[in-house]
């Protein structure tokens, strides 16, 4: 299933939190935003710690983020 029309930025983890969810800074922006690990980053264990660069896609509602890449 390929996501369509979402938005890709890159950001920094800055706080994790339970469930899998982490607080992201955007680049540029002063705003934290609300991020959730993506399923293929689950299903292979890839770790994302706290200053990690990691790259996004927006929820097109402007509720979460979805953490797809770490840099």
């Amino acid at each position: 299933m390929e996501q369509k029309n979402n938005e890709t930025v890159t950001g920094v983890v800055t706080e994790a939190l339970p469930n899998v969810l982490f607080r992201v800074m955007r680049d540029g922006t002063n705003e934290p935003i609300l991020a959730y690990l993506a399923g293929k980053m689950r299903l292979y264990r890839i770790k994302v710690l706290v200053g990690d660069r990691v790259e996004l896609w927006l929820d097109p509602y402007g509720g979460k983020a979805r953490i797809i890449k770490r840099l």
